[in-house]
C-alpha cells in the first residue's frame, strides 16, 4: 500500500504542517538551524501528524482553522526530539539511510538541539491556548520519557517479559499517537467524550501495530528498504518482542545462547539468533499481535461517519503492518 495515495487526500493540510514546522525551526544559532533542519528532512513519513491531521478532518474540523495543522506540527517536532535524544542513547550511526545527526555533530549538539525541539513545541502547545491540550502534552511526553528509562533497564536483561515489553511500547511509541489523535478531536471543544475516547484508541492501537512491525522487520526486513542494518535491537541489547517470544519457547539447548546475546549484544550471535527466531515462529506471532492491534484500531473508526478521511485512517491501519519499512 502506497502511503503516498493515503496524504494525496490531505495534501493541503500537510503542506500547513510542513510550512509550521520549517518556519518554528528557525533560530538565531546557526547549529541549531543546521542540525534541525537536517534531522526533520531526513525522509521520515510524517505518519505522526497525518493521523492528527486525518482524526481532525474525520471529526468534522473546518480546515480553514489551521489548528490541526498546528498540533499536527507540534506532534511532529516531539517526536523528532525524541528521535535526537534516541540515537544519542542507542549510539546509533545510521537512521532512515543516512548518518544520523549524532554521528555528524556530536552528542551534546544532538541532545541540545533535541532540548530546543521539545522546548518550542511546547511554545506552540501554549499558541493553541488549551488547558486540556496542554495537560495531555505534559502526561503525553512525561510517558516518553518513562519509556526511554524503561528502555534502558531493559537493555542486557533476558528476563524481559511480553507484559513489560508492551508497557514500553505504548509509553515509548503508542502514546503520542493516542494523544495526537485524541487532541484532534479535542480541537471541537463541543466534541462527544465518547468520540474522543474513540479517537484515543484508534491512535493506541495503531501506535502499538506500527512498533510491533518495526520489530518484526529489525529480524526480517531488508537492510537497504528499512534503511538500517538488521539486529540492531540485538546489537544494542535490545529484547523486542520476537526475541522475548523465542526465548520463551526455545529448547533448552538454544536458551543459553538466546540468554548469551541479550546480555552481550553486538552481532556474533545475529545468524543464530534470527534461525531460532523462525523455528519459534516468532515472527509470525509479533506479526499476528500487530494485525490484530490493526484490526482494533479500525474497529475504533466505527465511532466516525464513513468519509474519505476514515477510509484513509483504515488504509493506514493496515499500512502499519503491510509495510517494508
Amino acid at each position: 500500500m502506497d502511503i503516498a495515495r493515503i496524504r494525496a487526500r490531505i495534501d493541503n493540510d500537510m503542506a500547513a504542517v510542513d510550512a509550521i514546522i520549517q518556519d518554528r525551526l528557525r533560530s538565531d544559532v546557526a547549529l541549531i538551524n543546521q542540525l534541525g533542519h537536517y534531522i526533520i528532512g531526513g525522509g521520515g513519513k510524517r505518519l505522526r501528524p497525518m493521523v492528527t491531521v486525518l482524526m481532525a478532518r474525520a471529526a468534522g474540523l473546518d480546515p480553514e482553522a489551521e489548528r490541526h495543522a498546528l498540533l499536527g506540527a507540534t506532534i511532529e517536532l516531539i517526536h523528532t526530539a525524541t528521535l535526537l535524544h534516541d540515537d544519542v542513547v542507542d549510539e546509533s550511526m545510521v537512521r532512515r539511510g543516512r548518518d544520523t545527526a549524532n554521528h555528524l555533530w556530536g552528542n551534546e549538539a544532538s541532545v541540545l538541539v533535541g532540548d530546543f525541539l521539545y522546548t518550542r513545541a511546547f511554545e506552540m502547545m501554549v499558541e493553541l491556548d488549551d488547558m486540556a491540550t496542554m495537560a495531555v502534552f505534559s502526561q503525553t511526553t512525561n510517558r516518553i520519557a518513562e519509556g526511554e528509562v524503561m528502555q534502558l533497564m531493559h537493555v542486557h536483561d533476558p528476563s524481559v517479559t511480553e507484559a513489560r515489553y508492551g508497557e514500553v511500547i505504548y509509553r515509548k511509541t503508542a502514546v503520542l499517537f493516542e494523544a495526537g489523535c485524541r487532541l484532534a478531536v479535542m480541537l471541537d471543544s463541543a466534541a462527544d467524550p465518547a468520540r474522543v475516547e474513540a479517537a484515543a484508541a484508534y491512535g493506541r492501537h495503531l501506535g502499538t501495530a506500527f512498533q510491533l512491525a518495526d520489530d518484526v522487520l529489525d529480524y526480517d526486513g531488508d537492510a537497504a528498504t528499512i534503511g538500517k542494518n538488521l539486529g540492531d535491537d540485538l546489537a544494542e541489547g535490545k529484547p523486542t518482542l520476537p526475541l522475548i517470544h523465542c526465548l520463551a519457547n526455545a529448547d533448552s539447548d538454544t536458551t543459553p545462547m538466546l540468554r548469551r546475546a541479550i546480555e552481550h549484544g553486538g552481532r556474533d550471535d545475529i545468524d543464530a539468533v534470527r534461525e531460532a527466531i523462525a523455528r519459534t515462529g516468532s515472527i509470525a506471532y509479533t506479526r499476528g499481535l500487530a494485525e490484530r492491534e490493526a484490526a482494533q484500531a479500525e474497529a475504533a473508526l466505527q465511532a466516525f461517519p464513513d468519509s474519505d478521511f476514515t477510509t484513509a485512517l483504515g488504509e493506514l491501519a493496515r499500512f502499519s503492518v503491510g509495510r517494508n519499512h
